[in-house]
């Protein structure tokens, strides 16, 4: 099982890379290992690769119903997290790889080619499904890389390489229209709440507060932010404590009083309430 603390940790430093080969595959569950990945972002690509089941990933504020065998392209810097449907179980293949791999002293491949791509000057599906342009590619390399990172013989890495350049290849010649980007740049402006939020939400936070890191008024913070991501952000902050609640209920024999002020939320009450609302189960009847 993949340790949450790992997890997360991966979609920050690419020290967390084997081997030297900044490229790595994450068998995950959910709810097995977790009952949810919330939004995160990260300057590694990302390939979310659906095995069995089905679930929900939000990319940049679209929610994206999947199913087994549909993969997930992820950009760097982009805004995503990945969700139980219903009561469904999903197992994926959670595939990191950091696009400099691509760039040498004297090669204009990635300026030229991939930067684009992982700067969103290219129009590129965030869900691959079978039928859509590009999909039989990414199956075909991906597959092969699992293949070759199974065994490990020989130079497996430059094997590795090479298939991320053709599925790269690939996607550059199908995707190669520029689009606005004016819309991912509104989502940037959100980036450093969302981080906030992952690293900070056990402390107290306010609107206000979160409203001036955007650099908005409070007022445009709320509309704007739930425009974007389809909830508002006190909906979002306690669902992101929700989550962490979840997990560490899980994960430690730590009290129901003691996990709800690790979290963030100062009135046990209310912790009960919205913990009941949001799993349909009480805390101590999660944790059986």
């Amino acid at each position: 099982m993949l340790d949450i603390n790992e997890y997360q940790a991966i979609h920050e430093k690419a020290s967390h890379f084997d081997y030297n080969i900044a490229y790595n595959t994450y068998p995950c569950t959910i709810p097995l290992d977790f009952e949810s990945v919330p939004l995160h972002w990260h300057e590694d690509v990302e390939f979310i690769y659906i095995k069995k089941g089905q679930g929900i990933i939000i990319i940049d504020g679209d929610e994206c119903a999947v199913t087994a065998g549909d993969i997930a392209f992820i950009i760097p810097g982009t805004v995503h997290g990945i969700f139980q449907y219903k009561d469904e179980s999903m197992e994926y293949e959670n595939i990191l790889f950091d696009g400099k791999i691509f760039s040498s002293q004297g090669d204009d491949f990635f300026d030229t080619f991939l930067l684009p791509f992982f700067s969103n000057g290219v129009e590129v599906p965030h869900i691959f499904k079978k039928g859509v342009a590009g999909y039989e590619s990414i199956k075909k390399y991906l597959d092969s890389n699992d293949n070759i990172s199974s065994h490990r013989e020989g130079a497996w890495g430059l094997a590795i390489k090479g298939n991320l350049y053709l599925l790269l290849f690939d996607l550059v010649t199908l995707y190669e229209k520029k689009v606005d980007s004016s819309n991912r740049k509104n989502i940037d402006k959100l980036k450093p709440v969302i981080k906030y939020v992952e690293l900070h939400y056990s402390e107290p936070m306010t609107v206000a507060e979160m409203a001036g890191r955007a650099g908005f008024s409070e007022s445009h913070f709320m509309r704007f932010f739930k425009e974007t991501f389809g909830v508002s952000f006190i909906t979002y902050l306690n669902d992101y404590r929700l989550s962490m609640a979840a997990r560490l209920l899980l994960a430690t024999e730590d009290n129901v009083l003691d996990i709800s002020q690790q979290v963030g939320f100062d009135n046990l009450s209310h912790f009960n309430r919205s913990f009941k609302k949001k799993y349909d189960k009480t805390p101590r009847e999660y944790r059986k």
